[in-house]
């Protein structure tokens, strides 16, 4: 089951450039009620797409099917959160496709058949994803007799798991060519005109070349610009659609951190100190390390002028057996045995064979192969041989398992430390995480004195006793301060820095608090104006060595903005406008009977600017940034007349043009090529965020995760 294992190697960016696979974390959120209220249907139903109901156990069912799909191709056993949530975020992007891009084509009579399926896998021209799966590095073609080899060992020798991959690739392929069918229909509907690719070609072929004096609306300022709240209100409403809102809560929350206090520190200094009597003893340094330091043995060796230099003075002077330290670095004690010294070589040319359990079946099949292959090999076989026929290394499987030269911390430390310090020609046994490995160094540069250190290390981290303290702060200040009258009135008077966050539903977490879905939630189950609660009532939150206490202060929901809570935007509106109206009119009379822009600046005192080679299709204008207005303005603006006043995103503009270059491009059958292929390329996404509108989706999810 070789190719599996080049599936999960080489498939996934794959996968994922062709159909977005989002792999990322979970912790499960607890249910919206317990007991047998949460067994009801509606108190189960995560979302409702399009009018079918999506029940969670259904939902979750999926999560831990991909998971287990991620798992087995990134060889890792645990999924860290923010892989959790990527994971859920692509079943959620799979339900509403087939809820909604599924029914569609279903209408249409869009399928893909089993034929057709069959012509994706083993056809003359296979889907992008198996031709990446199965095409020969060496040539750049697909084995077509590898993928039928492999579909054949599925049948006898496979895993329900790999099983179940590749069941999940198939359907990613079936779900891709759906879409790709529909947005072919979409795209071959629409269509450019004659008329319209002239019109583009003659805009983008008209280049003008222009001057400008520009006075800005920071020039005025704020104060000096008067509003009144009817005003405002009739803004308000001419500009009501304007004024959108998303379902968000805001916080107010403080920390009770917890630090290392001055007794933890010292404890830590004195562990280390006293460890030295014990340290001494041993003669198995690695071994020692390894159970007792925070910081892993590291097998690597060292130059001289690779250590820190007071480090280095010591080492090449000193005996195995001799110490260094304790000293304090990053936050950790360490104290410092010299291992050994040894003769290495800076880089090493070596050969290996590579056995993955997961796809031979097991730890024990995998390592019983390798040390038969180490055997046969030291009878007299054929090293190159056994690795084009055994090894599960695409990159040097085919160089009869050479991976050239290489020098330190290029591989894994087990794999390093056999090939530097192994004898040439001899073989050698390693497991690392990605297998059993047999291991063969067949060249050596140059050798030096290099030196291996154990550090024994221990980091300075609050105790029991210091986390129970601040816990204490914590629980004496909520048990105070219940109201949020009490709670801002202890922060005044105890001077306690207090943040404010503003969270949406589905936030995974608040700004600088790790983790912390949990209080996003209690924000959108509390109150306005109470204290939030965890879970379990308490109105302590932790979040890694932080305790938290939050409070409810506002609260918005999805929809129109009422004007008092769009006020603040309606003022930046309403201001910038009044602004523009006055600069415009300054521009109007400083322009009045003048066909020269050196002459306006100077009435104004302001700067004349320059712009060359702008046209329709051009982004935005040099040291003035994003002007549209500007822009086609000026594209339309007779040569040599001064504009009137342009109000533009940074200010009122003047514009003059100086003169218009018109570039020799004629080629109309390739404007409307490229108009076309434009329209194409975004039709699809366009229109599945069209179809998401008109579907009703009620999304959930914010309540079980």
């Amino acid at each position: 089951m070789a190719t599996l294992q080049n599936i999960r190697n080489r498939g996934s960016l794959m996968i994922a450039i062709v159909i977005g696979l989002a792999l990322g974390a979970f912790i499960l959120g607890d249910m919206l009620n317990s007991g047998s209220n949460l067994m009801k249907p509606s108190q189960m139903e995560i979302a409702e797409i399009d009018g079918e109901s999506v029940q969670y156990p259904e939902f979750q069912k999926k999560v831990e099917e991909l998971s287990e799909i991620y798992k087995m191709q990134t060889q890792q056993t645990q999924i860290d959160e923010n892989t959790w949530e990527q994971i859920r975020e692509q079943v959620w992007q799979g339900y509403l496709q087939k809820n909604i891009l599924g029914k569609t084509t279903e209408n249409l009579g869009i399928t893909v058949g089993v034929d057709e399926l069959f012509d994706l896998i083993q056809g003359a021209n296979p889907h992008p994803i198996i031709q990446q799966l199965f095409r020969n590095p060496q040539t750049g073609a697909i084995d077509k007799s590898a993928i039928i080899q492999f579909l054949k060992s599925l049948e006898t020798n496979a895993t329900p798991e790999q099983k179940a991959y590749w069941l999940y690739i198939e359907d990613q392929i079936k779900q891709d060519k759906l879409r790709s069918k529909y947005n072919t229909l979409v795209s071959k509907g629409l269509y450019v005109t004659s008329d319209e690719a002239k019109k583009s070609l003659e805009a983008k072929n008209k280049n003008a070349n222009f001057q400008y004096v520009v006075l800005n609306y920071s020039s005025i300022a704020d104060a000096s610009v008067t509003l009144s709240d009817s005003e405002l209100k009739e803004y308000y409403n001419k500009h009501k659609d304007q004024y959108k809102q998303d379902k968000t809560r805001k916080i107010e929350y403080i920390t009770f951190e917890v630090l290392p206090s001055t007794a933890d520190n010292a404890a830590t200094q004195k562990w280390i100190t006293d460890s030295k009597q014990e340290f001494a003893t041993v003669t198995d340094n690695a071994q020692y390390v390894s159970v007792n330091s925070d910081t892993p043995f590291d097998p690597s060796y060292f130059k001289k002028e690779e250590l820190p230099a007071a480090m280095a003075e010591w080492a090449f002077s000193a005996q195995p057996g001799d110490f260094y330290g304790p000293y304090f670095e990053n936050n950790e004690y360490k104290l410092a045995k010299l291992d050994q010294f040894k003769m290495l070589p800076d880089s090493v040319q070596a050969s290996h064979i590579l056995i993955n359990p997961q796809t031979i079946g097991s730890a024990e099949k995998a390592q019983a192969l390798v040390d038969s292959l180490k055997r046969n090999i030291e009878l007299g076989g054929n090293f190159a041989e056994a690795a084009m026929k055994y090894s599960e290394d695409p990159g040097s499987k085919l160089k009869g398992g050479d991976l050239g030269w290489f020098k330190r911390k290029q591989m894994v430390p087990e794999f390093e430390e056999a090939a530097f310090s192994g004898d040439v020609n001899k073989l050698y046994v390693v497991a690392t995480r990605f297998g059993f490995h047999l291991i063969k160094p067949t060249k050596k540069g140059k050798e030096t004195n290099q030196v291996r250190i154990a550090v024994l290390s221990r980091k300075v981290e609050p105790s029991t006793e210091t986390y129970q303290k601040v816990y204490s702060e914590a629980s004496k200040f909520a048990s105070e301060n219940q109201s949020a009258e009490a709670f801002n009135k202890a922060v005044l008077d105890q001077k306690i820095d207090k943040k404010i966050a503003t969270v949406k539903e589905n936030d995974r977490e608040v700004v600088g608090l790790e983790q912390s879905r949990s209080l996003v939630r209690a924000a959108f189950q509390a109150d306005n104006g109470s204290i939030l609660a965890n879970n379990e009532g308490s109105p302590i939150f932790e979040y890694g060595n932080k305790f938290v206490i939050g409070l409810l202060t506002g609260a918005t929901e999805e929809g129109a903005s009422t004007f008092e809570e769009a006020k603040a935007q309606v003022e930046l509106a309403v201001r910038k406008e009044k602004k523009a109206q006055m600069l415009a009119e300054k521009l109007q009379g400083a322009a009045s009977g003048q066909s020269d822009l050196a002459s306006v600046a100077s009435k104004l005192s302001a700067e004349v600017k320059e712009a060359s080679g702008v046209n329709f299709t051009t982004f935005s204008i040099p040291a003035a940034g994003f002007e549209p207005a500007v822009i086609g303005t000026v594209c339309t603006l007779p040569e040599g007349k001064i504009s009137a006043p342009i109000e533009g995103n940074n200010g009122v503009y003047l514009t003059k043009v100086s003169s218009f270059v018109t570039s020799a491009d004629t080629d109309l059958k390739g404007e409307k090529t490229r108009l076309a292929q434009s329209l194409g390329y975004r039709a699809g996404a366009q229109v599945f965020e069209s179809l998401k509108k008109l579907a009703d989706i009620e999304d959930k999810r914010s309540k079980f995760y």
